[in-house]
């Protein structure tokens, strides 16, 4: 075996050990690749996506509460959230070059399981399949965006959540023109979509089986108390910043029609447009993130996205109809582009367990945004609406703890 050579602590918060010799790096992003998981982020969430968008059928065809209506999504979410950093650390020592393929037939079985679902308890499995699917896909996938970037790691990070963020929006879309129509049945027709996702996440597999080998096999070793706690303060305040990003993310995204509908009186289509600007913008803001990040450093890309949202989101509940319009298109661009320097960022710390630290922030990404849905509901049935935005407005604030963040050199596996 040959002998380990030690990186500095220049290169990482904490030293490590590489126990064989690096691959070179790839020359250039692999488009293609990077095109496809992607493709395969769209199809995912867009399923993803219809869980909430068929809760009015499933509680009108069996009489359900809205208590059982949150069990479903806290199933879903359990799956999606908790199980990403235990399958991230799984592939992190056992990689698996067609894992995505399976996981996405977690996916397939639970709309199908769902589209024929006539109990309470069947649906709870479903939606908890369908959650799993989320889980497996996640962190390898990330990885695989990581891989073929060519070291423009930010730039493949952002077009691959660009793609989620597609699928989110489009999934209650195709709900609305397909399953409500066509009732519950109809759900098995978008197996069909995870059935595709299979075909091209196992092409994916077939790019990333002969790569495996050339993983380096990187260990921590803790040389220092201080590189440790460095690493773990870091990564400490990456999931505060999530925290605060996803939290009022999480405040639009849910309720912002209603603050629209009750502050000037729109129409329910109405607020639904004003919520596609804050939409459309925050996914133009993911794609311009990542690639500031590899210009720029992802600390200032990091800096700017949330404390640079602040003075937005402080006016925001004072303006007028057209104010808001314009401050959720400013709120939406600047607040999201944190979302692919935030992942990079942390992945960069620990280069050497991506798939964990993938599968941690995108659960807790899914875990917050459930989270906050229900803490700000209940504060807006204590307190309405109107205190719900002025409390969220200054979430951003907490972005001044981006302070302690190391400045750490870019570096490639």
């Amino acid at each position: 075996m040959n002998k380990p050579v030690i990186l500095s602590e220049d290169t990482l918060a904490a030293p490590i050990v590489v126990d064989t010799p690096a691959p070179p790096p790839v020359a250039k992003p692999a488009f293609a690749i990077i095109g496809a998981i992607s493709f395969s982020h769209l199809l995912n969430d867009l399923m993803q996506s219809l869980i909430p968008s068929v809760y009015p059928i499933l509680k009108d065809n069996y009489a359900l509460d809205f208590g059982q209506i949150g069990m479903i999504t806290l199933a879903f979410m359990f799956t999606s959230s908790m199980l990403q950093p235990l399958v991230g650390a799984y592939t992190d020592k056992y990689p698996k070059p067609f894992s995505l393929a399976l996981g996405m037939g977690f996916t397939f079985a639970g709309l199908i399981l769902l589209s024929v679902a006539h109990h309470y308890w069947t649906i709870l499995v479903a939606a908890a399949l369908v959650g799993t699917g989320s889980a497996v896909f996640h962190p390898e996938s990330s990885r695989i965006a990581r891989m073929a970037s060519g070291g423009r790691v930010g730039m493949a990070q952002s077009v691959f959540q660009v793609g989620g963020n597609l699928g989110t929006a489009i999934g209650p879309v195709l709900a609305a023109l397909i399953i409500v129509p066509f009732g519950q049945p109809s759900i098995a027709w978008f197996s069909l979509v995870a059935a595709l996702a299979i075909v091209v996440l196992w092409r994916i597999g077939l790019w990333y089986k002969p790569r495996v080998a050339q993983r380096k096999a990187v260990h921590a070793v803790i040389a220092e108390e201080r590189s440790s706690t460095r690493t773990l303060v870091a990564l400490g305040v990456l999931m505060v910043l999530l925290f605060s990003k996803t939290f009022y993310v999480a405040s639009i995204s849910s309720y912002y029609t209603f603050f629209l509908m009750q502050k000037f009186g729109v129409t329910t289509q109405a607020s639904q447009m004003y919520l596609f600007l804050f939409l459309g913008a925050s996914a133009v803001g993911v794609f311009f993130g990542g690639p500031l990040g590899d210009r720029f450093g992802r600390k200032y890309v990091i800096w700017f996205s949330i404390i640079g949202a602040l003075p937005f989101t402080l006016a925001l509940p004072y303006v007028g109809l057209f104010g808001s319009a314009v401050l959720s298109i400013l709120i939406g661009f600047i607040i999201s582009s944190a979302t692919p320097a935030i992942i990079v960022y942390a992945q960069e710390l620990m280069p050497h367990r991506l798939g964990m630290i993938s599968g941690l922030f995108y659960g807790l990404t899914f875990g917050f945004g459930g989270i906050g849905a229900a803490v700000l509901g209940e504060l807006g049935d204590l307190k309405g609406i109107d205190f719900v935005y002025q409390v969220c407005a200054w979430l951003p604030a907490i972005g001044l703890l981006a302070v302690f963040l190391p400045q750490i050199k870019r570096h490639k596996l």
